[in-house]
């Protein structure tokens, strides 16, 4: 099951729609979607405007893959939960968002081998034609490393100058 989300803060049609066109062609996929408060709604797949906290963990949890907007919300869930996850980043350009902060997590975190990147409606299209080669990135945890913790206790006991 492909388990698709565009976070809480706001719709993201333009992912939506392409990714309905391209359910329409590939009824072998078993997608739903939360979809947020959009103009545009899908025909090929099922979908809820919003999920409760709960409801949405345990469909990350059954997912295979994930497919999302690039908020953190919903990409340290996906790594919480070891699934494969595609993001798409919404663009200040489109109106999809203030600012292309998105554009800059999907790039990071993709240079780390944590997500699978699109960056536009061709890329995205290519992409969800290849779902079968994403693989799940290492499981993180709720908590910070060692390696974190020591730095900022060092930090915290002799500056930035240690």
């Amino acid at each position: 099951m492909i388990f698709v989300t565009v976070g809480y803060q706001m719709p993201f049609d333009r992912m939506i729609r392409l990714l309905d066109q391209w359910a329409e062609n590939h009824p072998q996929h078993e997608i739903f979607a939360q979809i947020g408060k959009g103009t545009y709604h899908p025909q090929s797949f099922l979908w809820e405007e919003y999920l409760s906290p709960k409801e949405f963990k345990i469909r990350m949890q059954q997912a295979d893959i994930i497919i999302a907007h690039a908020g953190m919300g919903s990409i340290i869930t996906a790594l919480e939960c070891c699934k494969p996850i595609l993001v798409f980043p919404r663009r200040a350009a489109l109106n999809e968002t203030r600012s292309d902060h998105q554009v800059d997590t999907a790039t990071e975190l993709m240079k780390m081998n944590r997500v699978a990147a699109a960056f536009t409606d061709d890329e995205f299209l290519t992409s969800l034609d290849n779902l079968d080669a994403l693989a799940a990135s290492e499981r993180i945890t709720h908590h910070a490393s060692d390696e974190l913790i020591e730095a900022v206790r060092t930090f915290i006991e002799h500056g930035d100058t240690a």
